[in-house]
């Protein structure tokens, strides 16, 4: 039971309060019997108590009736808490539904895109390692001095074949003085054949880059130029050959960076191989070279040409001066055919009139035959 009266820590309940007034009233009874002068104070003291005892009681009701209405508020907050804490746990669960969904959705997309970016990079990785055993073996070409040789030879060799008729040039020609060249370029008339020899200076290029700003870059970059200047006097001395081939000779360098290492720093190689009448190309400037002689060369062929081009000429002249002869003598036959179909129309018109006269003539039974007409009519026929 619930205690209805709390004073300075003591708490007492119905029951208690009950049963204390009940002692008080068998007290104050026997107080009474053994003080029979006391009596009227007693009664006095029992009629207030149970006045007080009937207050107590309404204010035990009054508040049993407060303690009810506060239970079933209390009863009504709980129910309307459960229910918004329900809406709420609800309204919870579908945000957090939501976002888990969404965040699936998302996750699933991200998933697809690393999947789709790691195909591009086990791709790439494949290019990088077929890009890699390429370079591999192409260190191991350019590693080798003899294959190096080769490998500028033969990318010289392809480029003549795809800019230059095949008549235009020859490889690995035998020259008057029993030198070999690489390759020679036929020029029409006088010009002479045109010498090229393909030169890899890749050691001497390597030492002198890799020694950037070190004390042996000028050694290195004197060895590069003296190797160079070697390859230089060697073609001006095998190839240049004075009524056989072309005052110029060319020096096939296979790779831009050389060629672009020696116009911007080695000036004076450059100079001195275009005194020695050498030139330098590499593979950019030699398709320009090989345009610049296949346009020659198809002049030349122009040229050689022109008196059988004006052999036909002359022959297509000719054609069409018996072609305008005949169109004349056809129109002349046009002419005539023209002038017998206006006769024979002239004929036609007049039979036409005198049929139609002797269509007018009045030939009854009591007519008789004009014969000056008839007459008339036969002379005009004659």
């Amino acid at each position: 039971m619930e205690p209805i009266i709390s004073y300075s820590g003591l708490e007492l309940n119905l029951a208690e309060i009950i049963l204390g007034a009940a002692l008080m009233v068998l007290g104050a009874l026997i107080a009474y019997i053994a003080k029979p002068t006391q009596n009227k104070f007693l009664a006095s003291k029992i009629s207030d108590m149970s006045q007080a005892q009937l207050d107590m009681s309404a204010q035990q009701a009054q508040l049993q009736g407060r303690l009810s209405q506060m239970s079933e508020q209390a009863a009504a907050r709980e129910a309307q808490f459960r229910e918004s804490l329900d809406m709420r746990l609800d309204k919870v669960g579908e945000r957090v539904g939501r976002s888990i969904s969404e965040t699936q959705e998302r996750n699933n997309v991200n998933l697809k895109q690393l999947h789709e970016r790691l195909a591009l990079i086990d791709r790439a990785q494949k290019n990088i390692e077929t890009l890699s055993g390429e370079v591999s073996g192409l260190q191991n070409l350019l590693s080798n001095k003899q294959a190096r040789g080769a490998f500028g030879e033969k990318q010289m060799q392809d480029l003549i074949e795809t800019y230059l008729p095949p008549n235009g040039y020859s490889f690995q020609h035998t020259l008057s003085n029993g030198k070999r060249v690489d390759a020679l370029i036929h020029l029409p008339g006088d010009h002479g054949d045109v010498a090229i020899d393909s030169k890899f200076p890749l050691e001497s290029w390597q030492r002198f880059t890799q020694a950037d700003n070190s004390p042996e870059q000028s050694m290195a970059a004197k060895a590069f130029a003296r190797d160079v200047m070697v390859h230089i006097n060697a073609i001006e001395q095998k190839y240049l050959i004075f009524g056989e081939t072309h005052d110029i000779a060319l020096l096939f360098l296979p790779s831009e960076a050389i060629y672009a290492e020696l116009h911007t720093n080695f000036s004076d190689v450059i100079d001195k191989s275009f005194a020695k009448k050498v030139m330098i190309v590499s593979p950019t400037t030699f398709m320009a070279t090989l345009h610049t002689m296949r346009a020659v060369m198809k002049d030349a062929a122009m040229r050689e040409q022109a008196h059988i081009i004006q052999r036909e000429v002359g022959i297509i002249a000719a054609d069409m001066t018996r072609l305008d002869a005949r169109v004349e003598k056809l129109q002349s036959h046009f002419k005539q055919t023209a002038k017998d179909v206006d006769d024979i129309r002239t004929s036609s018109k007049k039979i036409i009139s005198r049929s139609g006269k002797i269509g007018q003539l009045d030939l009854g039974p009591d007519s008789e035959p004009d014969v000056s007409n008839i007459a008339e009519f036969s002379a005009k026929r004659s």
